[in-house]
């Protein structure tokens, strides 16, 4: 698990770029917590640095689209999901699991990692993302 900060550090439409071995992205989407890939997969540019609304993120280099939920794009140029990781509030601190499962998302042909889930909200001081078993499929 990554600390990434204290709960109030993160204000609701808010973004944080967390350093680790693959930079990763938390989004504070009103009050539900969002952790994928920090790079585009299209180009490199912080998708932590770029527009978050709702559920999506657009990328402030070329404006690729990425649902914050699924990690998938929802507009071009990417066209590549970028992985998601699941998001816990410990303490009022915020954490993200950035613990790496052998599992792929495969998207028109198009296979990439994912860490787990999206996303939850704050019930009893725990964000629990849960992934959609059909939006996943185990590499052998």
């Amino acid at each position: 698990m990554i600390r990434v900060c204290p709960l109030g550090d993160l204000p609701a439409g808010a973004a944080i770029r967390v350093v680790a071995t693959v930079p990763i992205a938390v989004f504070n989407a009103d009050g539900q917590f969002y952790a994928i890939d920090d790079t585009c997969t299209h180009q490199d540019a912080s998708l932590a640095d770029g527009w978050l609304e709702g559920c999506q993120v657009e990328c402030p280099l070329h404006a690729s689209c990425f649902d914050l939920r699924t990690g998938k794009p929802t507009g071009p140029p990417a066209r590549k999901p970028v992985r998601t990781y699941p998001v816990r509030v410990r303490d009022d601190v915020i954490w993200v699991d950035d613990t790496v499962e052998i599992t792929a998302v495969v998207d028109n042909g198009i296979i990439a990692g994912s860490a787990g889930s999206a996303a939850g909200e704050v019930v009893d001081g725990v964000v629990d993302g849960m992934v959609d078993p059909a939006a996943r499929a185990d590499v052998v």
